[in-house]
C-alpha cells in the first residue's frame, strides 16, 4: 500500500457507508394470539400511546372492532380475571381519555374493491388532518377468493399495498386474510395461502383473520369452517356444528366469554378477533428502532458511529 497516500487520509474523515442494520422481519398475528391474558399492560399501553390507527372496512371487518368495543366492558367485570384500570381497553378517533386512537371506518369500502381502496388510503394519508397516523387497516369482506380465481390478488393487493409503503414510510401497512368461506372452500384457503406467503417471504405485518376463524379457544383446529363458526365434514361433506355455539354452551358468560355484535358470525369469533387486535398493536408498537452505521474512514482505521431513530 502507498503509505503516503495512507498517511494524507489519516487526517481526512469520509463517510463511506450509512446503511440500516436492524433486520425487519414479518409479523404475524393469528389464533397463537388470541389470549388477552398474555399481554402485559406495559405493552398495551405502549401501543396506546405510540399508535394512530385508521381502519377501513364492510361488515365482515367490523367483528374487529365490535370485539373491542365488547372487551371493555367485559375487563372491567374482571372477565378471564383480568385486573386493568377501568375502561383500559376504550378505543375512539383521536384517542380522547386516554383511550386508544383508533379511527374506525376511517376510509370508506373495503379492500376487496380496487382500486377505491388504494385511492381511499392515499387520499386519507394526504389529509393534513391525518398527518399522525402511523398505522392503516384494511380488511376483506367476500372477494378474497374471486380475486384469486380471476389471477388479481397480487396486482389488486398485494402489490398496491407494497407501493403504498414505500410510498409512505413512517406508515404501519397491516395486511389481513379474507373470512373463511366454506362454499368456495378451495379458492378460499389458496388466497388466504398466497397472502401468508407474500407477508412472510416479504416481512410484512399480517392479521390473519382466516387462521383466527379456524380454531376456537382450546385450539382445536377446524379444517373445513364457515364464517359464521360452523364446521364441516369436508369440502363437500356434512355440517357436524358451530364451534363458537359449541364452547360458549360450555363456558361461563362474562367470565369466560362476553356477548357482542359480531357480523355474519358469533360473539366468540369476535371476542377472539378483539382479542387478536391487541395482541396487533402491542407488537406493532414494539417494532425496534432501525440502528444506522456511519463508518468514518482515518486512514488504516475506522471510527464506527452508530445513533438510531424511531419507526413510528
Amino acid at each position: 500500500m502507498n503509505h503516503s497516500i495512507s498517511t494524507g487520509l489519516l487526517y481526512l474523515a469520509v463517510i463511506v457507508a450509512s446503511a440500516s442494520v436492524c433486520s425487519a422481519q414479518a409479523i404475524i398475528i393469528d389464533h397463537n394470539d388470541t389470549d388477552i391474558t398474555a399481554l402485559q399492560q406495559a405493552e398495551m399501553q405502549r401501543a396506546k400511546d405510540a399508535l394512530h390507527i385508521a381502519y377501513g372496512h364492510t361488515s365482515h371487518g367490523s367483528q374487529v372492532t365490535d370485539g373491542m368495543s365488547g372487551l371493555v366492558g367485559f375487563a372491567n367485570g374482571g372477565g378471564k380475571g383480568l385486573s386493568l384500570p377501568t375502561d383500559f381497553f376504550a378505543w375512539n378517533n383521536g384517542g380522547s381519555g386516554g383511550a386508544l386512537d383508533l379511527h374506525d371506518y376511517a376510509m370508506g369500502g373495503d379492500v376487496g374493491y380496487y382500486p377505491d381502496w388504494v385511492n381511499n388510503t392515499r387520499s386519507y394519508l394526504n389529509n393534513s388532518a391525518n398527518a399522525d397516523v402511523n398505522v392503516i387497516m384494511w380488511s376483506w369482506c367476500g372477494q378474497v377468493d374471486n380475486k384469486y380465481a380471476s389471477g388479481t390478488l397480487h396486482s389488486e393487493y398485494l402489490a398496491p399495498m407494497t407501493e403504498l409503503e414505500a410510498d409512505y414510510p413512517d406508515v404501519n401497512f397491516v395486511y389481513m386474510t379474507g373470512h373463511v368461506d366454506h362454499h368456495d372452500d378451495a379458492n378460499n384457503k389458496a388466497a388466504n395461502q398466497m397472502i401468508r406467503d407474500y407477508c412472510q417471504a416479504n416481512d410484512k405485518i399480517l392479521y390473519d383473520f382466516a387462521d383466527i376463524e379456524s380454531y376456537d379457544p382450546d385450539g382445536t383446529y377446524y379444517e373445513f369452517p364457515h364464517d359464521n363458526c360452523d364446521y364441516y365434514a369436508s369440502a363437500s361433506g356434512s355440517i357436524l356444528g358451530n364451534w363458537a355455539t359449541e364452547w360458549q354452551a360450555d363456558h361461563t358468560e362474562d367470565v369466560d366469554w362476553y356477548d357482542c355484535p359480531s357480523a355474519h358470525s358469533q360473539p366468540l369469533n369476535a371476542n377472539q378477533k378483539g382479542y387478536a387486535a391487541w395482541a396487533l398493536f402491542s407488537e406493532i408498537a414494539a417494532i425496534p428502532e432501525p440502528m444506522t452505521l456511519t463508518i468514518l474512514a482515518f486512514g488504516s482505521a475506522a471510527l464506527l458511529k452508530t445513533r438510531r431513530r424511531r419507526v413510528l
